[in-house]
């Protein structure tokens, strides 16, 4: 069975993404639309042996469809969704605009697959970090519920779009060159340097990224009392999140057990060779879909055997957008 495909924001980096991830997994393309703004319609892009032209969007553009993945930004997926809803395709959704409603399916297909079944034409990707932290964190918590998970982030500059990449190169050349660094869109030096991620501070004096992180984790695991608290930071990496995350059980938990679960788990690579020092690295997890994850140990802050500590790595553009969202789509058909 083939289904007719749109890709919204086809030129961006999680766009181009999309189009390696379907080829890859070989999803059953019929027709394929490629929409983005107009500056980038006519022009040509290759998939799969065949050229295509990327096509003005418009709300005129999804007719035919059945499955159109967005990932274009927030606003454009508040505009247009709703027409390719009405045009008879479920859209499936990276941006946060649609994450936290009610009614809405937010899905990690290794997590809460179920939920796909009952979307009503949208069904939303949940943020890159969160996705990275909740495949390996999630058969944890089936098999011994998680009360508090403490995370702190180092996000590659990918995340925030092809833009920091070059944002990152630009610096890295201007050092080398011995010319001043300057910066364009961080609002800090991103060469030699690490800040607070880049979104905006809410009341609560965490940062969205953050927010997202707890709201979003939440909602997939169906758990509202889970306690989560996160630090998101920017790091001069080019590709690939690693976060450091600590959990506290509701039994004891030991690192064996933890390391018999995880080697059971889809989507998770266990990476932790104490010996050679060799744990997950952003490097390695970067083009791969797996989330590797390593430093596997008991938290030694604690007595009763309550605490685990990880450290995962995982590609943001592929396992943390793109890969996800095709996951989804495969679901749907």
């Amino acid at each position: 069975m083939s289904v007719n495909v749109a890709i919204v924001g086809v030129t961006g980096a999680v766009g181009q993404e999309f189009l390696t991830v379907l080829q890859e997994r070989k999803f059953p393309i019929g027709d394929l639309k490629l929409l983005a703004s107009a500056r980038s319609a006519g022009k040509a892009i290759l998939f799969a042996g065949k050229s295509y032209r990327v096509e003005e969007l418009t709300k005129d553009s999804f007719k035919g469809v059945n499955i159109a993945l967005f990932s274009a930004g927030g606003s454009i997926s508040k505009e247009y969704a709703p027409a390719a809803v009405a045009a008879k395709a479920v859209v499936v959704d990276n941006s946060s605009a649609f994450r936290m409603k009610d009614g809405i399916p937010l899905v990690v297909p290794e997590v809460n697959p179920q939920e796909i079944a009952k979307h009503i034409g949208i069904i939303a990707n949940p943020n890159c970090s969160t996705i990275i932290m909740n495949v390996p964190v999630w058969p944890l918590h089936r098999a011994n519920r998680v009360k508090r998970i403490i995370v702190s982030t180092y996000q590659a500059v990918s995340g925030a779009g092809a833009w920091g990449l070059y944002e990152l190169e630009h610096q890295q050349k201007a050092f080398a060159r011995g010319e001043s660094i300057s910066r364009e869109k961080f609002p800090h030096q991103i060469f030699n340097n690490i800040f607070s991620h880049n979104t905006k501070i809410a009341d609560n004096g965490y940062n969205e990224e953050e927010n997202k992180m707890v709201n979003e984790t939440r909602k997939i695991f169906g758990d509202p009392r889970i306690m989560v608290t996160a630090t998101c930071v920017r790091v001069p990496i080019p590709r690939a999140h690693s976060e450091s995350i600590n959990l506290e059980f509701e039994r004891p938990m030991t690192p064996d057990q933890v390391r018999d679960i995880l080697k059971k788990a889809p989507g998770v690579k266990i990476i932790d060779d104490r010996e050679q020092n060799y744990f997950p690295m952003p490097l390695e997890a970067s083009g791969q879909d797996a989330v590797l994850v390593g430093r596997i140990r008991q938290d030694i802050s604690r007595e009763d055997g309550r605490g685990i500590e990880l450290f995962v790595s995982g590609d943001q553009i592929r396992k943390g957008a793109a890969t996800n969202a095709v996951q989804i789509a495969e679901r749907l058909i």
